[in-house]
């Protein structure tokens, strides 16, 4: 046979299938039927077959035949198709190198122009839309033969994830720089004209390719979700990691019944899908003992065959009996360390998957015996929402050069199962250039319907660091060598009550404190960069400004309230806001605002802002106020708050807007330093009306009659921009209900009402409310649901606040008080004995350092009880209400803010429950902080997930430990040390005189460890103030 034609047809192998529809098997047999009828009969007939061999034997002497040498042929090939993939190779390094330098050389951007970037969605409809985002473009393209579809040469593709918000910061950046890499894909075209497609794949799950062309024909998948990943795809998987011997052992005890199997099963079948053909896995369950999931004895390759199997046998897994971690852990290793020259292995990156609700034991002395050289990685997943102790599995993590991760519900569990590979390409970054070794994957269908292809493959390393994480750094690593400086960056901003988070311009400028180990770092916002100083020096006007604070002219210019704060050091402040301001009068009218125990900055500045705010009341006095409206308000940064009409100024507090506390929201004493409350200082931070609802307390029955609604007053003077002031209104709930439900009400030409598809009162259809940018309710539809106004949405409608932030509405940003104080946890007494008592071994009471210990003391105390009162300790035993009422410790609290951090303004999606689903379509409020949202009813699809989610402050172990040692923060040691000394002979290091110090010296050397302590952790403290 020719080479040329058997080259050919090799290749072709490689590249295309006939896309022809394939026939049905009932036609198949139809055609059989008539061919036997119509066509052997007259084949036999008229084929000719026999005479064709004799004429073969007549010409005989005019032909030879020769031995087809198999190896030359496969020699010949070889090379041919060894310079094909060395030109493929040439191209990958080409955009490999090219992709370090682009991305080494990009500067972040946190928002982009209009303008700045342009790219091609490859999802974009480009028959129907007529209207593309700011950044998209629509390319000219034309039908190519080779790729068998339309395709155009002078642009790149984009592909997102449908899961992936394609506005978010870290994408928008990644489109930017990777943006430059059409050049190289177009060189390497041009010096090579038969490539297909060329692609880069991210971490992000963004994807560039070349030539661009359109994502999948939706003539041929009509509503089909697009599910495609490029982390999932063969060619990413194979170039992100070496070949794995992955375990993935399966908790199958009784506790992760219900939700938390079914997220189990879902678990496992997503992580089966990061494997390619080069991995082996093996499935293994454990309860009170470890058994394999499938037939299989051994590891196996990750073939699609064997995954659907593994798949099969994953939800056949019944929770039951008690954990057994032993003999579970026992039965993986074996699996992975067992030798057999007849199984097949990767023999590379060894891992255990473990998925579990929890941990009792860390199971250490298995893996001191199967593991003590960390050869085999431990990944945890803590599947399901829960209160079981995570410390153990987080543990067997950490300490196995693993990773532990949370998957909560079922929207974690596409990202989780996924991210391990990062974990495993580090060992490939630790090598570069040894590890850029271009790869080619097995044969599989190409996304992009070319059929049964190849691909190339060659890693592309990261050397960057995140740009905030490296700015905060800096700084603080200056703060603590006691340098200073000036740095302005955009970052998050939490609000005071810290229910919001913002991301805002800040400038940090910082110094070194003389003398001491501190530092200061003073953190300003772009408007308070410059201020209003007040000149108001002559008497005739501080008097006059002064006169419109008087309590008798409240009727004419509002109710006021005057800011919490020492004007003069004799005039103290009061809790009661009215006998406050009654004595700063007085005080005034005695002596003058330039009095020497008076700040008269602070002074001017009060009467000016009363001056300016008292003709603005005077405006809101000659204007008739809206039946929605119960209140107006104006708040200045001097310390002024003026309520107008003063009627509701008894009632005026912003703390009901500004507390963190959801148990004590009315019983807080009314604070009035409007400049310092939430609203305030979030209005100043975004150009948008900001909507503000109480903070909602179940312990409260009466609904809430108001929310409040404020926005900054920009100021220009010669060009300098300020914001000295806040200005709002309280909106009359009941009021704007009624006119919500009526906007959405349609009128028919006959003049009736139309009620389907509209928000009506307790509708039994739908759901339609109005959250912040909190994702807090300021409105609903359902008089349930305004009984809760101010409450969190996750706690109202759990599932469809899920929805919300899925379909990238809502950010989530958590963050952690690691000063926070909670209950101490006590534990069970039952089948336990006195775990509080801690019982020495001889060789502490032999040491004088033991005596010195807490250890100690708590012993001390316990045998002085004893003693003195024998029953004592029976008696807290038997009675819980003496023992820890009331005792708190230290612990880490975690709290969720929510914010929108795009700008798109339609949200629309379909929330899947086990039995229903739910349609929502969300719309932002152009010019305010608000989202309304129109959903089918929660009360006709209650088997969704209805466990709350919880934004407020709850315990937390705190962010993962593994990651955060990947990346220790700066610490700076003492400037002397004193643990060494040549004229040290103390020959006192151990013995019975040990064992009976005086007490006073015990004393003595508790306190001065103490103060060491203290001592050691004050080098690298730096003290941040916030204005």
């Amino acid at each position: 046979m020719d080479v040329d034609k058997i080259l050919f047809l090799l290749l072709s192998l490689f590249t295309s299938v006939s896309t022809s529809q394939f026939p049905s098997s009932i036609t198949v047999q139809e055609w059989v039927q008539q061919m036997q009828t119509d066509l052997v009969s007259l084949i036999e007939a008229e084929s000719g077959a026999q005479d064709l061999i004799k004429i073969f034997h007549y010409y005989r002497k005019h032909f030879t035949v020769e031995h087809n040498n198999a190896q030359e042929l496969v020699k010949s090939a070889a090379s041919n198709i060894q310079k094909l993939l060395l030109s493929r190779s040439r191209a990958l390094k080409n955009l490999a190198t090219a992709a370090e330098e682009l991305q080494m050389k990009h500067q972040w951007q946190d928002e982009f122009e209009e303008g700045d970037m342009l790219y091609y969605n490859a999802k974009d409809d480009n028959e129907s839309d007529t209207v593309f985002s700011k950044h998209r473009l629509k390319p000219d393209f034309k039908e190519d033969s080779a790729f068998k579809r339309m395709v155009s040469f002078n642009h790149t593709a984009v592909h997102i994830p449908t899961d992936i918000y394609e506005g978010s910061s870290l994408i928008l950046n990644e489109l930017n720089w990777t943006e430059a890499l059409m050049d190289v894909f177009k060189k390497n075209r041009e010096e090579d004209p038969s490539l297909l497609w060329q692609a880069f794949g991210s971490t992000t799950g963004l994807a560039r390719y070349y030539p661009a062309s359109p994502w999948r024909d939706k003539e041929k998948v009509p509503n089909k979700i697009d599910l495609y990943d490029v982390r999932r795809r063969p060619w990413y998987i194979q170039g992100a990691s070496s070949p794995k011997d992955m375990l993935i052992l399966v908790d199958a005890s009784g506790s992760v019944s219900g939700m938390t199997m079914r997220l189990i099963r879902t678990s496992v079948t997503e992580m089966l899908e990061t494997l390619s053909d080069d991995d082996y896995v093996n499935i293994v369950t454990f309860n009170e003992d470890a058994k394999k999931a499938a037939c299989f004895d051994h590891l196996v390759q990750a073939n699609a065959r064997n995954k659907k199997i593994l798949k099969d046998a994953v939800q056949n897994i019944n929770a039951k009996g008690i954990t057994n971690f032993k003999d579970g852990f026992d039965m993986a290793f074996q699996q992975l360390l067992f030798v057999n020259i007849n199984v097949s292995r990767a023999n590379c990156n060894k891992i255990i998957m473990l998925f579990t609700d929890g941990a009792e034991e860390r199971a250490s002395e298995i893996f001191e015996k199967y593991n003590p050289d960390k050869r085999v990685r431990i990944f945890t997943f803590s599947v399901g929402q829960h209160n079981y102790d995570k410390a153990p599995i987080q543990w067997m993590a950490c300490t196995n050069k693993g990773y532990y991760y949370e998957i909560p519900s079922i929207g974690a569990i596409r990202i989780n199962t996924q991210e391990y590979l990062d974990v495993l390409g580090r060992p490939m970054v630790k090598a570069n250039e040894k590890a850029k070794q271009v790869q080619w994957t097995n044969v599989y269908m190409d996304a992009l319907e070319l059929g049964p292809v190849i691909t190339g493959t060659l890693p592309v390393f990261n050397t960057t660091k995140t740009k905030v994480d490296k700015s905060k750094a800096k700084i603080r690593r200056n703060m603590i060598d006691g340098e200073t400086g000036n740095h302005t960056f955009t970052t998050f901003v939490k609000s005071h009550n810290e229910r919001y988070i913002d991301r805002a311009v800040r400038t940090y400028t910082w110094g070194h404190i003389r003398g001491t180990n501190y530092s200061l770092a003073l953190v300003l916002p772009k408007y308070s960069l410059h201020y209003l100083h007040a000149a108001i020096g002559d008497t005739i006007t501080q008097a006059k400004f002064s006169e419109t604070l008087q309590v008798e002219k409240f009727d004419e210019y509002g109710f006021t309230f005057i800011a919490k704060r020492e004007y003069c050091t004799d005039l103290k402040p009061s809790d009661n806001n009215t006998d406050f301001l009654i004595n700063f009068n007085k005080y005034i009218d005695r002596n003058t605002p330039n009095h020497p125990l008076c700040n008269s900055a602070l002074v001017n500045k009060l009467l000016l802002d009363a001056g300016i705010t008292s003709e603005l009341v005077k405006k809101w006095s000659k204007q008739i106020m809206n039946n929605g409206v119960s209140a107006r308000f104006v708040a200045t940064d001097g310390g002024i708050t003026r309520v107008y009409p003063s009627s509701a100024g008894p009632d005026w507090s912003e703390s009901i807007y500004n507390t963190n506390d959801i148990y004590d929201v009315y019983e807080v004493r009314k604070s009035y330093n409007t400049h310092e409350s939430n609203f305030y200082q979030r209005s100043l931070d975004n150009e948008l009306y900001i909507f503000t609802p109480p903070v909602y307390n179940f312990n409260y029955n009466a609904t809430v009659d108001s929310i409040l609604v404020s926005k900054a007053v920009d100021l220009d003077i010669d060009g300098v921009k300020l914001k000295p002031a806040v200005v709002g209104v309280t909106l009359d709930v009941e009021f704007w209900l009624e006119r919500l439900m009526n906007t959405t009400v349609k009128i028919n030409p006959s003049g009736s009402k139309d009620d389907i598809c509209s928000c009506q009162r307790n509708d039994e259809f739908v759901d339609c409310v109005l959250l912040d940018d909190g994702g807090f309710l300021i409105m609903a539809n359902r008089d349930d649901y305004v009984r809760q106004i101010g409450q969190f949405f996750g706690m109202i409608d759990p599932s469809m606040m899920m929805s919300l932030i899925n379909s990238s509405l809502f950010s989530v940003r958590k963050t952690y008080d690691y000063l926070s104080m909670c209950e101490v946890h006590k534990e069970s007494k039952s089948a336990a004995g006195l775990r509080s008592v801690y019982v020495p071994t001889i060789a502490d009471i032999l040491q004088l350092g033991w005596w010195t210990s807490s250890a100690a003391w708590s012993i001390m105390q316990q045998l002085l009880v004893t003693v003195t009162f024998p029953s004592f300790s029976e008696a807290v035993d038997t009675n819980d209400d003496l023992s820890d009422d009331g005792a708190m410790e230290s612990c880490i609290n975690e709290q969720s803010q929510y914010f929108f951090e795009n700008n798109e303004t339609s949200f629309y999606g379909i929330l899947d429950c086990d039995r229903c689903s739910r349609q929502f379509h969300a719309e932002k409020l152009q010019g305010t902080n608000l989202v309304f949202v129109v959903a089918d009813t929660k009360l006709a699809c209650m088997s969704c997930d209805q466990k709350p989610l919880i934004q407020g402050k709850q315990p937390s172990p705190g962010p993962d430990p593994c990651e955060l040692a990947l990346n220790p923060r700066y610490r700076k040691g003492p400037q002397s040390c004193f643990d060494n000394n040549a004229s040290e002979q103390d020959g006192d290091c151990g013995g019975v005189s040990g064992l009976m110090p005086s007490p006073w010296v015990l004393v003595l050397l508790q306190v001065s460890l103490l103060l060491n302590a203290c001592g050691n952790r004050l080098h690298d403290n730096s003290v941040l103030l916030t204005g």
